[in-house]
C-alpha cells in the first residue's frame, strides 16, 4: 500500500468570487479531504518563521572571517616581509642587535652567514646565521 500523499491547490482568478481549494488525497484509497483556504493569502505555520535571504544571514561570518583574516594571516606575513627586506639590505658596518640580545658590527656578509664583531678591544667575532638578526640598530638611530 503506497501512502504518498498528493497536494493539489487551484488557485481561482482575482476577479472571481470563489475561493482556493486544497485538496490532500492518499493514493490508492477512496478518501479525498478538502480544505477551503481565502484565496492570494499564505500564512506561516505558527511557531515557523518566514525564511530570509541567505546573503543576509551568512554576511556576518563572512565579515567575521575576513577580520580573521587580516589579524592571524595578513599581519605576521607582512612583518616577515619586513624582516626579510632588512637582511637583505645589511652590508658592512651596520650596528645590528640578534635574537639572543647580542649587540654588535657588521664585519662581512655573506649568503648563508654574517660575521660580527662584538668587542672592539680584544676583536672578538661571531659569526650567526641571517635570520638570527633581530633588527638594524644603526637605521633605527637615523
Amino acid at each position: 500500500m503506497n501512502y504518498s500523499w498528493i497536494l493539489a491547490q487551484i488557485m481561482v482568478a482575482e476577479g472571481s468570487e470563489e475561493s482556493s481549494v486544497v485538496t490532500a488525497e492518499r493514493i490508492g484509497t477512496e478518501k479525498e479531504t478538502t480544505t477551503v483556504a481565502e484565496p492570494n493569502t499564505v500564512q506561516p505555520a505558527p511557531g515557523v518563521q518566514p525564511r530570509s535571504n541567505f546573503l543576509m544571514q551568512s554576511l556576518p561570518l563572512i565579515l567575521l572571517l575576513v577580520v580573521f583574516y587580516f589579524l592571524m594571516f595578513r599581519g605576521p606575513r607582512k612583518k616577515q616581509q619586513q624582516q626579510r627586506q632588512m637582511i637583505q639590505a645589511l652590508k658592512k658596518n651596520d650596528r645590528v642587535r640578534t635574537i639572543g640580545g647580542i649587540i654588535g658590527t657588521i664585519v662581512e656578509v655573506k649568503d648563508d652567514e654574517i660575521v660580527l664583531k662584538i668587542d672592539e678591544s680584544n676583536n672578538t667575532k661571531m659569526r650567526v646565521v641571517p635570520n638570527a638578526i633581530n633588527r638594524n640598530v644603526s637605521q633605527d638611530k637615523d
